[in-house]
């Protein structure tokens, strides 16, 4: 994005330029919503938004990404399901910040991002984080007041409510607060943080992402399914949420979930595979952490293959191509590899020597042009910075 483009759009130059990355979780999955541990990693690529500051309460939107005309809305008549499409999310974090009381007003606003979309890589999060960070920083000192988890709460608002998708804090956090070569090990119930130092490049290992190029949708009603699952497994075990479940005492608490259906439908079995996965994916976290810390990051790779059994067999949100990329690699001998993001499509991550980065690569493309399947797209995951002014 230039500013050339915002001047075409607008007909002025830009106040500033600001960007917020896209993230892959590195292990975590689903815990976020249960007051769980996460440890995901920003990426290099961005949304990007270059900004000017109005002062007539209009929001004025345009994507170079997205076919149309400017989208303008009033501020004083923003409110959820007011707006539709990839607008909604700049829109919903404009409101966020409002009805939180900052003082926000209008801007002309030009977003162009390298984030992949529908590739459970956060495209969202960084747009909405990258237009809050723009918003406040345009509009004075009592707006910049507001902290970087503060941020992605707010951020985190803006989707659950005005846009409608009951997303948990990760995606937000993780793309307002990571830091350049580390994963962020976050406590999403109180949102402490721990910035674990994460440079694959010198022990001779590499993080791939491999997008699968199938697209999901979160708002289709199945990740609200699983969520409720979870609320109603930690009700029955008189919890706050399934984090208070403890590892030592899972299969007394499966046997507490008991066999009857729960009010969205879902059977005790599936209940009692829900909570399982969550309880086991915050003990193989911890596990992760421990392992970063003591500098055998290698031994990290089974944790993300049993973390991706879990996520497919249990929370039951994998898919044909997800797997095919995790069973691929690990057959051409990947340390470990697991799907990301909220599943049904998206991505997965595998971690390798950087020596097999070829070997494994070219296998997960073979299988996937036998199975018939899209090429896949890859890339190294670079722990990168999280939202910032560039100018």
């Amino acid at each position: 994005m230039s500013a050339p483009a915002f001047e075409e759009v607008y007909g002025a130059a830009p106040d500033g330029v600001w960007a917020a990355p896209g993230r892959v979780n590195l292990i975590g999955e689903h815990t976020d919503y249960n007051d769980g541990f996460v440890m995901p990693l920003a990426l290099p690529h961005t949304t990007r938004v270059h900004a000017a500051r109005r002062d007539d309460g209009v929001l004025r939107l345009h994507s170079a990404d997205s076919p149309g005309q400017v989208v303008e809305l009033r501020l004083d008549a923003l409110a959820p399901t007011g707006a539709v499409g990839w607008a909604a999310y700049p829109a919903g974090a404009a409101w966020a910040l409002r009805e939180a009381g900052l003082p926000v007003g209008g801007a002309d606003l030009h977003f162009e991002s390298t984030v992949p979309t529908g590739a459970g890589l956060s495209s969202s999060a960084a747009l909405e984080v990258s237009t809050g960070l723009a918003l406040t920083e345009l509009h004075g000192p009592a707006a910049q007041a507001v902290t970087a988890p503060e941020l992605a709460r707010l951020c985190q608002r803006a989707e659950n409510e005005f846009v409608g998708v009951p997303c948990g804090i990760m995606d937000q956090m993780a793309s307002a607060c990571c830091v350049e070569g580390h994963a962020l090990f976050l406590d999403t119930r109180d949102l402490s943080r721990r910035q674990i130092p994460f440079d694959l490049a010198a022990l001779g290992l590499k993080l791939l992402v491999v997008d699968t190029r199938v697209k999901h949708e979160l708002g289709d009603g199945e990740y609200a399914k699983r969520r409720a699952g979870c609320e109603e497994g930690a009700r029955r075990l008189d919890v706050r949420a399934l984090r208070d479940v403890p590892y030592e005492e899972l299969d007394a608490a499966l046997a507490r979930v008991g066999d009857r259906a729960g009010p969205g439908g879902a059977q005790g079995p599936e209940l009692r595979a829900l909570v399982r996965h969550i309880v086991t994916e915050n003990h193989r976290v911890m596990d992760t952490v421990r392992l970063l810390e003591e500098g055998d990051t290698r031994a990290v790779g089974p944790l993300l293959t049993a973390g991706h059994a879990s996520l497919r067999d249990d929370f039951a949100i994998s898919c044909a191509e997800l797997d095919l990329v995790v069973d691929t690699a690990n057959a051409a001998g990947a340390l470990g590899a697991r799907m990301t993001g909220g599943g049904f499509g998206g991505s997965a991550i595998v971690l390798l020597d950087d020596a097999l980065t070829t070997e494994v690569t070219d296998a997960i493309r073979t299988a996937f042009t036998t199975a018939g399947y899209r090429a896949p797209r890859t890339f190294e995951a670079i722990p990168s910075p999280g939202a910032h002014r560039l100018r």
